[in-house]
């Protein structure tokens, strides 16, 4: 028997989370049965997406949803042997049973001396929507401008890389000045802090004059209706979060972008990178070839305990992170 801990969400989030919404939970695992694994968390991840689904896809008491690394201690299943790691959408839970069905391998020919954690980041989800996003949903081609705001996450700073990898100009926004710097050193053409700017569509204007063909999306909000007035005509805009709006307890309401989009003709498209699944193992060596190949750079903003979990999270919310927030049990 194992002694396992689980954060669960003991009340729905009222505005910005509390720590009087979480509880640490134990209980003891049995042993695995045929085809099932013993698992136990290594790094687990917290993520922006985990705010507005734990409304959708939780109720009261569930254990919080997020996805972990984790190594096999057990196994009654040949696809996932004792000692490999795997990446599992297991929860914030310490160990967890699975029937192998929510469990994907961890890169086979992983290189020994790249942390595992990369595998929630640059080498994971968010490098994928980064990648998906640019690819699938802008088609940004070489030459243009592309906008990215909550720039230094952990997607936005694998948007601004990818596209300097395919040769064009990226601005960036952030909000704090090491932020920005770290945005310069990671290539972007131009980067500023968006707290500290006395116009926003000044800085925009000032970064780009002549308009962005490319918008990823992370923000929403205020931010989102300024930029979209920067666009150039027959530009694409790839919405991928809005965290500025995930803990408004009452709606944002306009400006409303419809009569710009209408002039123009702008094209706006809102995406989950799951929708590419099926493009997921060629995808991920691409990454890693180009963090091999020093492309792509990441920075990983490490909280150590399971206990800290609902801090790590609520910090993240906050803009705490540079790069991809990570948990080390």
């Amino acid at each position: 028997m194992v002694q396992a801990k689980s954060w669960i969400l003991a009340k729905h989030f009222d505005g910005f989370p509390k720590n009087s919404d979480f509880q640490l939970q134990l209980e003891e695992l049995p042993e695995p049965k045929d085809g099932e694994v013993l698992l136990e968390a290594v790094f687990l991840s917290v993520d922006p997406y985990m705010r507005p689904f734990s409304r959708v896809r939780m109720k009261e008491g569930d254990v919080m949803i997020g996805t972990q690394i984790a190594k096999v201690i057990q196994s009654k299943n040949p696809a996932f042997p004792v000692g490999s790691h795997v990446v599992g959408r297991c929860g914030w839970r310490t160990h967890a049973l699975s029937d192998g069905t929510d469990l994907v391998p961890v890169m086979p020919d992983w290189p020994k001396d790249v942390s595992l954690s990369l595998a929630l980041g640059t080498i994971g989800m968010p490098g994928l929507t980064a990648l998906y996003g640019i690819e699938e949903v802008l088609g940004l081609q070489k030459g243009e401008t592309l906008l990215v705001n909550a720039a230094a996450g952990a997607v936005g700073t694998v948007v601004g890389q990818i596209a300097k990898i395919k040769g064009c100009k990226v601005v960036g926004s952030a909000g704090s000045d090491a932020k920005v710097a770290y945005l310069k050193e990671l290539g972007f053409d131009e980067a500023f802090n968006y707290k500290t700017v006395s116009s926003l569509e000044e800085a925009l204007k000032k970064a780009s004059p002549g308009g962005y063909d490319c918008f990823f999306e992370n923000v929403g909000g205020i931010f989102s209706s300024v930029a979209v007035q920067q666009m150039k005509n027959f530009g694409r805009i790839a919405v991928c979060g809005s965290i500025s709006t995930y803990n408004d307890a009452v709606h944002q309401t306009g400006p409303y972008p419809h009569l710009t989009m209408i002039f123009k003709q702008l094209k706006m498209e809102g995406f989950m990178q799951s929708r590419w699944e099926h493009k997921n193992p060629e995808s991920l060596k691409r990454l890693m070839d180009w963090f091999k190949e020093e492309k792509l750079k990441c920075r990983e903003h490490l909280t150590k305990g399971f206990e800290n979990m609902p801090a790590a999270f609520m910090g993240m919310l906050q803009g705490e992170n540079i790069g991809k927030a990570v948990i080390a049990v």
